[in-house]
């Protein structure tokens, strides 16, 4: 479940394994989380060179929190990339791509965990049809899970979707399932194109009304929109404020002033309104 002291992370950026150069510019970019991804941004014959590049770069840790998303768990690739990078200092979490099941889940956080505990942070990636019906299920696998989150180009091709509303069911049952598993509300999936950052705006916009908290980015030119869109409006914040103080003036439901109705559930809205706005 998360606490007060639970990060609250809204930006992630994805920077592809084999180009270390790159990934040291995501470092220092402004992200909240920096993944370092072997999976689809590598091309099959320089898997090894972006396992081993990886593995040298994270051999220490970074200020900045950093994943790594490893292949698909189904794959010979799998094994080797937990192996070269599940115990590295500069590894924080491990993203686990097309789940399914889990038993994958309990199976790599079995591998992946030392003999005196602190298994890394485990975040599993819903994909497919499959993953989707069985959200709850991969969300509660295991304590280290930390997150899930929707790959929305996959899941969009294994649907046949056309048009973007045709993903929403999926979205909202993802959300639910987090916050039943006591998870963190889920990122929204990439917007993969770069230079739509008014569409990007507009997207995030539709995600925060979904339930969805930040989002991953490909370029850090996406940072600041997806940021902007998901910290509260100085409008949310003073009536987060007017709420959280009529409050703690009087613990039992209420009418305002102004005719809203506030009781518990309202005023624990308002206060994570103000947990986001101290990132402002």
């Amino acid at each position: 479940m998360t606490t007060p002291t639970t990060p609250t992370w809204l930006t992630w950026l994805y920077a592809p394994g084999d180009r270390p150069q790159i990934v040291a510019k995501a470092l220092t970019a402004g992200a909240d989380v920096v993944i370092v991804d072997l999976e689809d941004a590598v091309a099959p014959d320089r898997k090894e060179y972006a396992r081993a590049a990886t593995a040298e770069l994270l051999a220490a840790p970074h200020p900045v929190p950093v994943h790594v998303r490893v292949n698909a768990l189904d794959s010979p690739a799998a094994a080797a990339d937990l192996a070269a990078v599940a115990a590295l200092p500069g590894v924080s979490g491990l993203r686990l791509p097309k789940v399914t099941s889990a038993e994958q889940i309990v199976r790599v956080a079995a591998h992946t965990s030392p003999a005196d505990g602190g298994a890394p942070a485990l975040y599993a990636l819903l994909e497919t049809a499959l993953g989707v019906e069985r959200a709850h299920a991969l969300a509660s696998a295991h304590p280290a899970v930390r997150g899930i989150a929707l790959g929305e180009a996959d899941l969009r091709a294994d649907l046949g979707v056309r048009e973007d509303s045709g993903l929403d069911w999926s979205r909202s049952r993802v959300i639910v399932a987090a916050r039943a598993a006591g998870l963190a509300p889920p990122p929204q999936s990439v917007h993969p194109d770069i230079r739509d950052l008014e569409g990007l705006a507009a997207s995030c916009a539709r995600g925060r009304a979904l339930g969805f908290l930040g989002r991953a980015a490909i370029h850090p030119r996406q940072l600041p929109v997806i940021e902007r869109a998901y910290l509260p409006t100085e409008a949310e914040i003073e009536a987060a404020e007017t709420i959280v103080k009529a409050a703690s003036a009087d613990q039992g439901a209420q009418a305002l002033p102004d005719g809203r109705f506030i009781d518990a559930a309202v005023v624990a809205t308002a206060q994570r309104t103000l947990s986001l706005a101290r990132r402002r």
